[in-house]
């Protein structure tokens, strides 16, 4: 970890200087360690680097730590006579004062606060210049991560509530191959549930096979809404829905029959079987139509159904290994600790979700030999995931092997809520669908293209709409990524479409501007960039706008690292918004066309630099960029 481990950390052109500080201060610690001046180890170095962050004022400098105030309380002793220790390890090391200007003196009760140097800063915007992935390196240890989203029942239409799973495991899966991961991802089809006992039973008692011929999908949807009203028989759902009531009334077992349609599918019915096999293809292109406009594909689409002849094996595996037992005819594990048991098997023989996730880690582990399995679900499913985990890693038998290594997480997020703050629903009360959701947003985003700038760039009608396209699901998918995973948020179409503020449009905006002031100057980007490359003394950091927006730049590599810890993709977008903020102070008050020499040259430069970071952050999470808004 240290600089004498590892050499020299202060290359030329480094870019990630929060990583070149938390090197400085690891060669620091194991000085300390090995000179017997601190009451610490070697392990316990990774935690306290942990400690090195990005300063919130540039006043403090650029990078701070806090590592002595933990390490003095150890040895009683005052964490700022400590702080001044560290530091004059810092300030001998060339190394480091390569990178960095000598500290001073501890701030405060003990802060160490580092400033880049002006030249090391200018070496690492050319560097990122010149380099396609922006500066940030893969990492030093790349893993294998599946990531389980999205996972739609295929018999029902997508609705609001699966945007959250479908954008944040997508944006984390982009995010993750970025940094150099091999990522794998599933979308766990719901395809062999109740929801096609549904569409069996409606389909042998109230189909429309002209309506069939004509849209499929639709006359399945139909089917399943129509059926599910009779099965659960609401008395409010049947008194808005004759046709519902009169099916109801007529069939007063639907509910059982429904139940009865679903256990013939799973054990083999040759009808409904064959129904089966010829529904699936018709659903799986309406979801993967809808996936097309949100830009969204899958490595694999392994649904329930593949794993469905692996269930009674799972079942008698865990019996077999003393974690599973029958209780009241049902199945179920009994962990220690746990007042209730997960139930694998149900006293009717069928079997449940647990089974089929259980069945679906053994699968994973053995085909795939992840290092890390993330369940990108919603928050009211953490008891179930925490059982699930804790089955899977107690699994004895063929499993234990495969499942010992593993990382298993629950990337748990919150709910949609309307402005009402109850989940998000139609007028009507009915679940907002997700195409009609996506609809809206683009109908409004093209209000917002047409308003006067097409007109100046001659953007024709289709050239609009396909900006209104990016435009609208951007900021739907960007006011999801943008909020903590773990809350509730309020879906607002008025608040997401905002030119300004926190929003995709105002970030698809500024990267708009950085493409108009290299077409108005006439700038061949590419020989810019490799001029800048072959030469960092052409840029001249001056104005202290000019340095904080390359600081913004170049921090791309430390915002994805934080990203990662703990999947929180609202990291992103928070320095996205902190980035277009600077580049809006910078250009708003420096000429860049207009301005000489190296002025001119670094502008640009940065220019550039910042409309590829932002071009790049958007791209992973999913979200298109017009050339022009």
């Amino acid at each position: 970890m240290s600089a004498s481990v590892h050499g020299s950390y202060a290359q030329p052109g480094r870019t990630d200087f929060r990583e070149a500080f938390r090197l400085a201060m690891a060669g620091v610690l194991q000085q300390a360690i090995v000179a017997g001046d601190l009451p610490i180890d070697a392990g316990d170095v990774p935690g306290l680097l942990e400690q090195v962050r990005e300063t919130t004022d540039s006043k403090f400098g650029d990078y701070t730590t806090t590592v002595a105030m933990p390490l003095a309380k150890r040895q009683r002793e005052k964490p700022r006579t400590l702080a001044e220790r560290l530091i004059s390890r810092l300030n001998a090391d060339p190394d480091f004062t390569a990178l960095f200007e000598p500290v001073a003196e501890p701030v405060g009760p003990g802060f160490i606060n580092v400033r880049v140097r002006d030249d090391a800063l200018a070496h690492g915007v050319a560097a990122a210049c010149g380099d396609v992935r922006l500066g940030v390196r893969p990492v030093a240890q790349p893993e294998t991560i599946v990531l389980d989203y999205s996972s739609p029942n295929v018999a029902k239409p997508m609705h609001v509530g699966h945007i959250r799973s479908t954008v944040i495991g997508d944006a984390l899966a982009r995010m993750l191959r970025f940094r150099g991961h091999t990522v794998i991802t599933d979308n766990h089809l719901g395809d062999w549930g109740t929801q096609f006992g549904m569409i069996l039973w409606g389909w042998k008692h109230c189909r429309d096979e002209a309506a069939y011929a004509a849209d499929p999908t639709a006359e399945l949807g139909r089917l399943y809404r129509l059926v599910r009203k009779v099965a659960d028989a609401k008395p409010e759902e049947l008194a808005a829905d004759p046709i519902a009531a009169e099916l109801a009334a007529a069939h007063p077992e639907a509910g059982r029959e429904v139940l009865l349609e679903t256990a013939k599918l799973h054990e083999g019915d040759e009808e409904n079987r064959r129904l089966w096999e010829e529904f699936m293809p018709v659903c799986r292109r309406e979801i993967e139509r809808i996936y097309a406009r949100l830009d969204v594909a899958f490595d694999h689409t392994l649904g329930e159904s593949f794993f469905q002849p692996l269930l009674a094996g799972v079942v008698d595996d865990l019996v077999a290994g003393g974690l599973a037992r029958e209780s009241r005819g049902a199945i179920g594990v009994f962990l220690e600790g746990r007042e209730t048991p997960l139930l694998i098997r149900k006293a009717d023989g069928a079997f449940l979700y647990a089974t089929t996730d259980l069945a679906t880690i053994a699968w994973r582990a053995e085909h795939w030999q992840p290092d890390r399995i993330l369940y990108v679900v919603d928050h009211r499913q953490s008891q179930h995931f925490q059982q699930v985990f804790a089955t899977a890693r107690a699994w004895g038998g063929r499993a234990a092997e495969q499942l010992a290594s593993i990382q298993l997480v629950h990337v748990a997020f919150g709910t949609v809520l309307g402005e009402d703050g109850k989940p998000f629903k139609t007028r009507a009360g009915d679940t907002v669908g997700l195409e009609a959701l996506l609809d809206e947003g683009v109908t409004r985003a093209l209000a917002i293209v047409g308003e006067g700038e097409h007109t100046r760039q001659g953007m024709d009608e289709s050239q609009r709409q396909a900006v209104a396209e990016a435009v609208g699901i951007g900021a739907i998918k960007y006011a999801d990524l943008s909020q903590n995973r773990t809350t509730d948020y309020v879906f607002s179409f008025d608040k997401m479409l905002e030119l300004k503020g926190n929003t995709a449009a105002y970030m698809q905006y500024a990267v708009a501007r950085v493409e108009g002031i290299a077409g108005r100057g006439g700038i061949d980007r590419e020989a810019l960039r490799q001029q800048v490359a072959a030469d960092p003394a052409s840029i001249e950091l001056v104005d202290p706008r000019e340095r904080r927006l390359a600081l913004a730049a170049l921090r791309l590599a430390a915002v994805l690292e934080d990203v990662e810890a703990d999947y929180r993709p609202n990291l992103l977008t928070a320095w996205l918004f902190e980035l277009a903020g600077c580049f809006s102070s910078f250009y708003d008050a420096l000429p860049v066309l207009k301005a000489e020499g190296r002025q001119r040259t670094t502008r640009l430069a940065l220019c550039d630099l910042t409309g590829r970071a932002l071009r790049q952050g958007l791209e992973l999470l999913g979200i298109r960029v017009p050339l022009q808004m």
